[in-house]
């Protein structure tokens, strides 16, 4: 298995934006502190994510109404095949929702080298998700570090802390399911949450369904399961090993269709 370990990290001030370029190897949630703590807006709402900043384009991570696609100016990768660095654009790594390119055939020989961010110096809080709105913050005083600060925290209280337990973070990706759909699961149960994804289909949070509905947030599987406080975080509690992280997911799949006739998705890769 081949680790990234690039460092460096480096700002290119061009007037009302800043471009942010880091190495694959860099830790991305101290990229993250680095350009809160320097004032500029972008990251704050990807704070307290586990990984480093070669990941974050593969996933196209995101929280809190942020995706890293958003910010995304170019993806640095080396191609074993030429043996060249080819500078990739957003339209080329073809995100969307929690995938890339770097998931899929086209795309998962390249190895990222670098990820460029465009960051702005004047404010662009994103505040809508319901978790940060209820801090009440102020659109036009409020400060970066406030935001990340407000992240950390939301996320310190829903999954577990990655320097002492072994998790990816959530797992599983939300369903986008059609509007029907939902109308057929909001019959049975009238108070599960949507987010509007188009005309035709709806987003429903996955850690609703994994504790209202199949009831199991904090269920264990031997020396694996789902976190106490956010089912969506598989959780190794120190002997765990891929079987059974695999079994649990396995598991969780199969209540999920059991139970509302939805398939689930890993956000994870699986790397055999």
């Amino acid at each position: 298995m081949l680790q990234i370990k690039l460092k460096g990290i480096t700002f290119a001030d061009q007037g009302e934006i800043v471009k942010l370029e880091a190495a694959a190897g860099e830790t991305f949630d101290e990229v993250v502190a680095e350009a809160v703590e320097k004032g500029y807006w972008g990251l704050e709402n990807l704070s307290a994510i586990p990984g480093t900043v070669g990941a974050t384009p593969i996933q196209n991570v995101g929280a809190y109404g942020v995706e890293i696609a958003d910010l995304i100016e170019r993806v640095t990768v080396f191609n074993p095949i030429t043996g060249e660095l080819e500078s990739l654009t957003p339209a080329q790594c073809q995100f969307s929702y929690r995938n890339s390119i770097f998931k899929h055939s086209a795309g998962r020989h390249y190895i990222v080298v670098s990820v460029t961010l465009c960051l702005h110096k004047k404010a662009t809080p994103k505040l809508a998700y319901a978790d940060v709105a209820a801090y009440g913050f102020d659109a036009a005083t409020v400060t970066p570090l406030q935001v990340r600060l407000a992240i950390t925290e939301i996320r310190s209280k829903k999954f577990p802390d990655w320097h002492r337990v072994g998790t990816a973070g959530s797992f599983f990706k939300n369903p986008i399911i059609t509007k029907d759909k939902y109308g057929e699961l909001k019959k049975e149960y009238p108070e599960l949450p949507f987010f509007e994804v188009n005309e035709t289909h709806v987003k429903i949070p996955l850690a609703w369904v994994l504790d209202t509905v199949c009831k199991l947030k904090g269920f264990k599987m031997g020396s694996v399961g789902l976190y106490e406080h956010q089912p969506l975080a598989l959780v190794n509690f120190g002997n765990g090993n891929e079987k059974e992280i695999t079994a649990l997911a396995e598991y969780v799949s199969r209540k999920v269709k059991e139970k509302i006739n939805v398939d689930i998705e890993w956000e994870v890769q699986r790397i055999v």
